[in-house]
């Protein structure tokens, strides 16, 4: 191999790393926040509360739009993110309300 080739893959090797570390932060943020939201789904179904709460949902679809732009992330992607993850709280919450 040329030596640009060689550090190519170092280069490639070190992204890939980062990239596996970034996956790991995700994976444990998210199950911290879905440990948050059964709390609440808990306390929502122990006190009758309404599984969802639209407004709630608009204001974190809005500002996660916000952030992501700040971040140079695309917000339609952020978007669709933040909906998959309110749709599964939400059907989280429905079976403990049952």
């Amino acid at each position: 191999m040329t030596d640009a080739i060689t550090r190519a893959a170092e280069v490639l090797k070190d992204h890939r790393e980062s990239i596996d570390r970034l996956d790991a932060i995700l994976v444990y943020t998210l199950a911290e926040r879905f440990k948050r939201t059964q709390a609440v789904g808990r306390l929502k179904a122990e006190h009758d509360l309404p599984p969802s709460d639209p407004s709630r949902e608009a204001r974190q679809i809005e500002r996660l739009e916000w952030l992501s732009k700040e971040a140079d992330l695309d917000p339609e992607f952020a978007k669709k993110f933040l909906t998959f993850i309110i749709s599964e709280v939400i059907r989280h919450h429905e079976q403990l309300q049952k």
